[in-house]
């Protein structure tokens, strides 16, 4: 699996929009990128900044939003749903979709869960644990059909 460092990941975002405005071939990871990046117009202007927002850092206590963070896990979901991976992740997915009628909006529930299981395995110093993610997703999928 890659594990990018924090500059490779950043890297990412701003080459693919770069090459994106450039009107040249992306490759495979940066078409997936440039997926989530047009979803997200807010982002734009940080992304024809790189030098300004390469080594910024985002304070969550201070109410900032890293859009890194938040367009890495709208890839890391992509990925997810395209391995079926962890096994079932597909079908929960869909299962949101249908009740939201929108995949970002269901992307975004499913985002949720992904932060919750991956602080829960850095709280707990353990691998992350599907079972925390699908049964987060769970209670989504019950929270939304109400």
């Amino acid at each position: 699996m890659f594990k990018p460092s924090r500059e490779q990941a950043r890297q990412l975002f701003f080459d693919a929009w770069h090459r994106y405005r450039q009107r040249e071939i992306l490759s495979g990871l940066e078409n997936i990128a440039l997926e989530v990046i047009l979803l997200h117009p807010e982002y734009h202007d940080i992304l024809d900044n790189a030098d300004h927002y390469r080594d910024k850092d985002y304070l969550p206590e201070m109410g900032d939003t890293n859009p890194f963070l938040h367009m890495s896990m709208h890839v890391a979901i992509k990925e997810q749903l395209s391995i079926d991976q962890p096994i079932g992740i597909c079908q929960r997915f869909e299962s949101l979709l249908k009740k939201t009628g929108n995949e970002h909006d269901a992307t975004h529930q499913t985002m949720e869960c992904l932060a919750e299981m991956i602080w829960q395995a850095q709280r707990n110093q353990s691998t992350p644990d599907a079972a925390i993610y699908f049964e987060c997703l769970d209670r989504q999928i019950s929270k939304t059909s109400r």
